[in-house]
């Protein structure tokens, strides 16, 4: 099955690195246009490069945009310039976060805010802008990015799993709302894939970077870590037509790793 999103314009949140700039490069090969936000300029100029070069010789339009998406004055004024830019929007992937977990007693309000912000109030706002235009031309897709702590919390955990979970729920209600007007709402759960964050993690904790994933890997199934480029294969499939019936749901990718289906 060959995936073409020729003609089609998204978003995609944390585009600078890990996840989202595998699925930027994923896009842009399989033709769509893509709006890259984050929020350091040099790493995003960075990636765009390495984007426009996946897009080969498609008609994909690369273009980033310094934001911080846990603010929502950034969010409103980047959506403005992304329309003016590229004429219209007809993705969003919401993938901006990090994992922040500790005891529930240890985390302050600061902290909960912090993280409602990144991961749950960004999605709702850039979300606020971008659906109008999709319900109009009959044409949308959604994926928010959350962990498989969002359907399997354990303890230590918050407030991100908490986080994740409101946008679990966001999702559903999104997508049963999107329906009717062809816009589809789904969410990607990860699990354990390759990322900056654990490079920095094996760094602090003073272990090779192969050893610190080989030690991780022993409880999932497949035995491995995931690769990024893995995780924005399902994603180009979930923005595409091939994707027309489905929505509403969450898929784990996580090798096998999650209790909960």
């Amino acid at each position: 099955m060959d995936v073409r999103m020729d003609g089609r314009v998204a978003i995609i949140t944390g585009a600078s690195t890990g996840l989202g700039f595998a699925m930027a490069k994923e896009f842009a090969a399989s033709g769509a246009s893509v709006a890259m936000l984050a929020r350091r300029a040099d790493v995003l100029a960075t990636a765009r490069a390495e984007v426009a070069k996946a897009a080969g010789k498609t008609n994909a339009k690369i273009e980033t945009y310094s934001c911080d998406v846990a603010k929502a004055q950034p969010i409103a004024d980047t959506f403005k310039k992304v329309e003016a830019d590229f004429g219209k929007v007809d993705i969003v992937v919401n993938n901006a976060g990090i994992s922040h977990a500790k005891p529930f007693e240890t985390v302050t309000d600061q902290d909960w805010q912090g993280d409602l912000d990144l991961k749950l109030f960004a999605a709702i706002r850039l979300l606020r802008l971008a659906l109008p235009g999709m319900r109009e031309r009959k044409w949308g897709r959604v994926v928010n990015v959350l962990n498989i702590g969002a359907k399997a919390p354990r303890g230590g955990s918050a407030p991100t799993t908490i986080s994740r979970a409101a946008g679990l729920a966001l999702t559903k209600v999104l997508a049963h709302e999107g329906a009717p007007h062809n816009v589809l709402v789904n969410a990607m759960l990860v699990g354990l894939i390759e990322a900056d964050q654990h490079v920095q993690r094996a760094a602090k904790e003073g272990i090779d970077l192969a050893d610190y994933f080989s030690r991780r890997a022993k409880d999932i199934p497949l035995r491995r870590i995931g690769k990024a480029e893995e995780f924005a294969n399902l994603a180009c499939f979930l923005v595409s037509d091939a994707a027309s019936y489905i929505t509403g749901t969450a898929i784990n990718v996580d090798g096998g790793h999650s209790p909960v289906v």
